[in-house]
């Protein structure tokens, strides 16, 4: 491993850096697994994914896709509920206007394109909110462990949250391919990570 403090090669046992005279991992100047210069605020090192305090080489950092699976699933129960009440209004007031006669399908296709929207947008800003918070994760991401932030390990703005939202309609729209892509890249970002410039790392 490398020193924290100079950046030095020593061995995992080392309990004092021969170099510069630090406890190996006291300090946060470098990588201890990789070498790679660091700055204090990071967690972990965003060249390798490992934790940059009391870190054992080898141990990852970075969210895999089944991990992100199982936060996208209990989202999506979240978000069921005040997306089927939104539904549920917009029947209503469709309806209202002449309740003894059927939809048109004009009127289906609108219901169905303003659905889709309404989606859209309140999907983006819940995970833009929460991804802000002081949580940097939504609702089913802070139950199994795992948060998202820039580059560099720092929580996001709420705009870049909400442009990562959008973005994950495209991830959908290529055949879910772009959410298989944590799966396979270095850093186990997925498309719409790629485009909005995040990370989804283990928070424990």
């Amino acid at each position: 491993m490398y020193c924290r403090e100079c950046g030095h090669h020593v061995s995992e046992k080392t309990e004092i850096c021969p170099n510069c005279g630090v406890r190996p991992l006291n300090s946060h100047h470098f990588c201890q697994s990789c070498g790679s210069e660091t700055s204090e605020k990071q967690e972990m090192c965003v060249q390798c994914g490992e934790r940059l305090q009391q870190a054992r080489p080898g141990s990852q950092y970075y969210a895999g896709f089944w991990l992100r699976t199982v936060a996208y699933l209990l989202d999506g129960i979240i978000l069921a509920i005040p997306m089927f009440l939104i539904g549920s209004i917009i029947v209503v007031l469709m309806m209202s206007s002449d309740p003894y006669s059927a939809p048109s399908d004009e009127a289906f296709a609108a219901f169905e394109t303003w659905a889709f929207l309404i989606g859209l947008v309140f999907n983006a800003l819940y995970t833009g909110i929460f991804h802000a918070s002081k949580w940097q994760a939504t609702p089913g991401k802070k139950m199994i462990g795992i948060k998202v932030t820039d580059m560099n390990g720092n929580r996001i703005s709420f705009a870049r949250g909400f442009g990562r939202g959008l973005a994950l309609n495209l991830s959908a729209f290529t055949l879910y391919i772009g959410f298989m892509m944590a799966g396979f890249t270095s850093k186990k970002q997925a498309l719409h990570d790629m485009i909005a410039r995040t990370l989804v790392i283990r928070s424990r």
